[in-house]
This record gives structure tokens, sequence and C-alpha cells, in this order.
């Protein structure tokens, strides 16, 4: 059975033209909007002489590129009326020497002082800046003390520095400190072709390999007005729910484990390990890495793979249920995550978070509905959403996810059409932008793509939902005692290398 594809609203409209240009006084007006439910920051970024927002009306089924030119280095700050964007221009700092004026935290981001140069993204030959020690907020109160935690943490985990102040184990401030996993992917994809880029793009973050390479393959395709053929269409969308399965089973068990409920930690491990065996007959490796290419995909699935993933999702449905019952109906285990780091859906509509963050406070939000690409336009599927914000929340977001996931599985399966792989990729010999937004496990992923002339990548922009995901741990964590902090934040499992860059 094979469905018509039908061309959807962000495929036909998607930017392969200029972002709209601002001056100083519309870029702050627009600043000023966010954050009281009508327009979201969904991203800001730098390129060689100017400071790009992509923002989101409510509503819209269409993302909006704003640019504002960088005069004397500098522009006008978002940060000053929009806290999501703080750490954000404090990136743009670190990379390009760009000055947002107004900014309430200059401190350094991602330069951990360590770098051969200073502004590295700048085109220009600076000399480090030497750093003094990094200055965490100062906290006054009696009976207070510090607790630092990392940046090298036990077992394998990113590093990450985590300032928390405390009254007795009562949690009163969490500071995070990021960075330590700056990779330079921007610097990397600079110049790169496009399989070069398409390689680095997939290991941005190493678990949304699958999303990251499907925005990207997207953004390049609307940049050069290229459809893929319907066959690698259905497969990307297979690839991405088998990782959002696989993903959401480990969050599940791990959470659990931090809760010390071991018992459904290693069923979920067992129930991960045979999402991962299926994708690796299927596609040929287990995360699914480099198999989506712009244009395309890069292979077929295996006959054998189609039969596997079929008896996959068969076995897999009723063990996860009987897992989620058992953690449903275990009094000690609720005991843990009810009420336990809470986001209030204030905080929700401000930061725009994606993904079951987002979702289990209230926000009713996902890229595959709300900004439909295909297939998902003709696949039917639900997103859950809850308001209570707290940990038991961000679980069921995910149990109901894998249940949607399992089923859009079932469904793609059944009606995957035949024919080629991938449509022929020709440099449009000129300069090209294009933008993706892809729902990956974690939330929407965002790629932002400048192609020059000769089909090379000029500058390229991937953003990590974790950037408006790891501020919200800091207000979750509040309030709590010392001793959860390890379970919300397992609830959150914000990306470090995703978001270090």
């Amino acid at each position: 059975m094979t469905q018509t594809r039908r061309k959807t609203a962000p495929e036909r409209d998607a930017s392969r033209s200029s972002p709209r240009r601002l001056d100083a006084k519309a870029w702050i007006k627009r600043a000023k909007a966010f954050g009281h439910g009508k327009e979201e920051l969904m991203a800001l970024f730098a390129d060689t002489d100017c400071v790009h927002m992509v923002v989101r009306r409510a509503g819209s089924k269409e993302l909006e590129q704003l640019t504002v030119a960088v005069e004397d280095g500098r522009y006008p700050s978002v940060g000053a009326h929009h806290a999501p964007a703080i750490r954000l221009e404090r990136a743009i700092r670190d990379l390009y020497g760009f000055e947002p004026e107004g900014l309430p935290d200059p401190r350094p981001w991602l330069d951990h002082g360590a770098w051969e140069r200073a502004a590295p993204l700048s085109g220009r030959r600076r000399t480090p800046i030497k750093q003094k020690a990094y200055a965490f907020l100062p906290v006054e109160g009696e009976g207070l003390h510090q607790i630092p935690v990392g940046p090298v943490h036990a077992g394998i985990i990113e590093p990450g520095h985590f300032r928390f102040t405390a009254n007795g184990e009562t949690v009163v401030r969490l500071e995070q400190r990021l960075g330590y996993v700056h990779k330079g992917i921007e610097g990397l994809m600079a110049g790169a072709k496009l399989d070069r880029a398409a390689t680095l793009i997939g290991r941005v973050s190493g678990d949304s390999t699958v999303a990251y390479a499907y925005a990207f393959a997207r953004a390049v395709e609307a940049a050069l007005g290229i459809e893929p053929p319907a066959r690698a269409v259905y497969l990307r969308a297979l690839m991405a729910e088998l990782e959002r399965i696989a993903n959401h089973l480990g969050d599940f068990g791990a959470i659990c484990n931090d809760a010390s409920f071991a018992l459904i930690h290693a069923h979920c491990g067992i129930l991960r390990e045979e999402v991962l065996a299926a994708a690796d007959e299927a596609f040929g490796h287990r995360l699914m890495r480099d198999r989506i290419v712009p244009g395309g995909v890069a292979g077929d699935i295996s006959k054998s793979g189609v039969a596997r993933i079929h008896a996959l999702v068969e076995g897999l449905t009723p063990r996860f249920r009987q897992l989620f019952a058992l953690y449903d109906g275990t009094p000690s285990l609720l005991d843990r995550t009810v009420t336990t780091g809470i986001v209030v859906p204030e905080l929700a509509r401000r930061f725009a978070p994606g993904g079951f963050i987002g979702r289990a406070s209230g926000r009713d939000f996902d890229a595959r509905r709300d900004l439909a690409y295909a297939p998902y336009d003709l696949l039917s599927f639900k997103v859950p959403t809850y308001r209570a914000g707290d940990v038991d929340a961000r679980v069921r977001v995910r149990i109901d996810e894998i249940e949607a996931s399992l089923s859009l599985v079932r469904q793609i399966l059944d009606v995957l059409p035949r024919g080629k792989l991938q449509a022929a990729i020709t440099p449009a010999k000129e300069q090209r932008i294009g933008m993706a937004l892809v729902e990956g496990f974690r939330g929407d992923v965002l790629v932002w793509v400048r192609l020059a002339a000769d089909g090379t990548v000029a500058r390229c922009h991937p953003r990590d939902p974790s950037w408006f995901q790891w501020p919200l741990l800091e207000a979750a964590v509040e309030n709590n005692i010392v001793a959860d902090f390890p379970l919300c934040n397992k609830s959150f499992n914000c990306s470090y290398s995703g978001h270090d860059l």
C-alpha cells in the first residue's frame, strides 16, 4: 500500500531566501514579545556580520527568521529582555566576539580559557583572553553552604559542573557551568563538503544522531529545492521513531534506578538492547548513524530487518506495558517521583522547552504535528501533555510517546512505498539558505545552513533542545533535597555534547 505524498507547508515555504532584516529598534521590540505566550524564541546564533533569530508565533505552521546587523562588533541584546537568550548570547560572545549591548550576564560560557585563540569563528586572529576564575553568583544567608559537583562525575557521563547552595539538605540554588565538551563543530562544518558535513552533524550528540542527520538533510534540501524520494522519507521517520523508543526506554529505566528501583532499570536495559539490535539488523548500525544523508538515505532497510522490527513491536509492547504498570503500582517509587523537581507551566511558557520537559509542564508542541513534515502529515499519533511538571509527569510523557512511536512504526511499515532512495544533489551555483526543525527524542532539533555557490557549507548552526532545558533544571531542583538532584537530572537528561557544540 502506498499513500500519495502531499507537499507540506514547511517544505513548500522552507527558507531559501535571506532572513528578514530588522533594525535595532524592531529587533528589541521582537525580543520584548517573547515569553508571553504569543511568540517563542527557537534559536539565536551569529554569522559573519550579523545575528539571527528564529521565531515561532503561537499556532503558526512556519518559522520566521530575523536578522540584525552587527555594527562595530555590537548588536542589541535579546537576553536583556528575555532570559532564555542569555546563555545563547554568552556563547555568541565566546565564538564570534560580538558584544550584545545590555546583556545582563557577561561571563564567558563556552570559552573556559583553554582555547588557542579567542573568538575562533570571527575570522580574525585574536589572542586568548586571560580569564579570571569563573565567578559563580553570590549567595547570602544564614546557615547556607555550597556543594561543588563535577565537572568530572562518577561512571560514564559527560562533564558538567553543578554548584549547589544548600540550607541543610534543602537546595536553595543550583548554578550550572557547561561547555566542557565543546568540539568546535560549527568551525569544522565551515567549508565542508556535504558528505563530510553530514558525517559531522551526526556526531553533535550521539544519542540523537538520527535527529541531527534528519534535520541537516531537510535543511540542505530546503536550501536547494530538492524533494527526497518517498521511500527515503518513510525510512527516515522509521529510524527517528526507533531512536525515540530506544532512548525513552533507557531514560525510564535510569530514572527508576536513581529512585533505587533497579528491577525496572534492568528490564528496560533488555528492551532497549532489543531495539538497538533490530536497528542494527535493519540498517546496519545500532544507532543508525550516517544512514540519513541530504537527498535521501544511504541504504535500504534489509528484508530481515523489516521482519525483525515487526517482531520487535509485537513482543516489546506487552512487556513494556507491564513495566509501566509496575511503576504505576509501586507507592514507594511514586513517592520519589511525584511532586519532585517541578517545572511550573509559567516557566515552560517563557523558555519554550521542547520534548518531554515542555510537554510535562503544559507546553503542547511537537514539530511532527505543529510544523508537520512528511511523512508525519499522513500518519496518526497523539502528543501527550501534562501540567504537573514533576519527575512523574516527565516519566508519563515518555511512556505515552513510546506507545505513540510503536504505533507509528507499525503504520510506516504498513505503507512503506517502493522506489528510489536518493535524489541527486546539484549545487545551486549561488548562495542558498535552508532551515529545518525535526522532533528528536529530547525535543525539537533545529539546523540552519548557509550553502556556498560551490555547494559546500559556508555556515551551519545546529541548535540542541537542551539550550532551553538546562536552565529549567536549576529551577526544578530548588527546594528539593540534595539527594533528589540525580533523579531530577535524569528526568531531564539534557545533552552536554549537543549543547556544548
